[in-house]
């Protein structure tokens, strides 16, 4: 029986060792939240929480994670990187090559505000599925995880990882017990909105899967605050790389597709599609045309479940 008081009192003891300073890359997920208190209650005043804002948050996140980062009492520090990320990304379509971009431009940023702070060290929220998926040499590649298979060959910094051997629901468990808010939130992916849209994430596409995000996120959480639905594990948007042919008013218009996805979970490494009333998926339908109408005349609902597919689409 896993046992997170135990856990979080051996963590604390074992980081407490290191004396050098360190930073932690820190998203504002749960992952990367409970990594960075378990370290900061080792270290102290010696880390420095960073958020980066690549241009591919979502909406309102950066403003978020400022304020959380405060409330809990971390040192932390914001750094705008939109448009070193976004011209990294030009011409990408692979959905592992932009994994892999990220990954090394977020090392980037990291290494650079180390050396300005002094650190020797970089934390990450990595947990066991993230590692297990990105494969080894061993088990194969399911998808390059950006902390893991998108992490360079030559590193200036060293790694502390102290989830790495855990779960999801597990990371949830140590949350509550550290009594942070953000314990129940739903995942993100370290890659971000690049991921939901499938071909080139330029700033345009980037914007309206924010916006279909959003509308996703409202609408699903408001079906749950009134018992309609359970809410989800994870809940999102993505903008797939066709047009299709629909109507405005009295003429043809010629515009994007959304998919929606929505999946139960426990630990990530297997997800069942939930089963969203059509009234809720309906009210979703017509604010994302009416919101996006210039961009989007289509959505879908995704029915997959994890295998065969993986929760994210790319």
């Amino acid at each position: 029986m896993f046992d997170p008081k135990s856990f979080i009192e051996e963590q604390i003891s074992d980081i407490s060792e290191i004396q050098d300073k360190a930073v932690v890359g820190c998203s504002g997920g749960v992952d990367s939240t409970v990594a960075a208190v378990l370290v900061g209650k080792a270290m102290g005043s010696r880390l420095l929480a960073i958020y980066v804002d690549t241009g591919y948050m979502r909406k309102g996140e950066t403003q978020q994670m400022d304020e959380l980062f405060s409330e809990i009492g971390i040192n932390h520090k914001i750094i705008d990187a939109r448009e070193e990320f976004y011209e990294a990304m030009v011409g990408v379509i692979d959905p592992e090559e932009k994994r892999k971009i990220i990954g090394n431009k977020f090392i980037e940023v990291f290494e650079r505000e180390a050396e300005k702070f002094g650190a020797d060290y970089l934390v990450q929220g990595t947990i066991a599925p993230d590692w297990i998926e990105s494969g080894d040499g061993v088990r194969e590649t399911i998808k390059s995880h950006h902390n893991v298979g998108g992490l360079p060959d030559i590193m200036n910094l060293k790694l502390i990882e102290p989830l790495r051997d855990l779960y999801k629901d597990e990371v949830r468990t140590v949350a509550r017990e550290l009594d942070l808010l953000t314990s129940e939130r739903q995942p993100f992916p370290g890659p971000g909105l690049a991921i939901r849209v499938i071909g080139e994430a330029t700033p345009e596409r980037t914007e309206m899967v924010r916006e279909a995000c959003s509308i996703v996120e409202e609408e699903l959480e408001a079906a749950a605050s009134k018992g309609i639905i359970e809410l989800p594990w994870q809940y999102f948007a993505v903008l797939l790389p066709v047009k299709t042919v629909g109507v405005q008013g009295d003429k043809r218009a010629y515009g994007n597709t959304i998919a929606v996805r929505a999946v139960s979970s426990l630990d990530a490494m297997s997800a069942r599609f939930s089963s969203i009333p059509i009234e809720v998926l309906e009210k979703i339908s017509v604010r994302i045309t009416n919101t996006m109408k210039n961009d989007v005349n289509r959505v879908v609902y995704d029915i997959t479940d994890k295998p065969p597919g993986t929760i994210e689409w790319e």
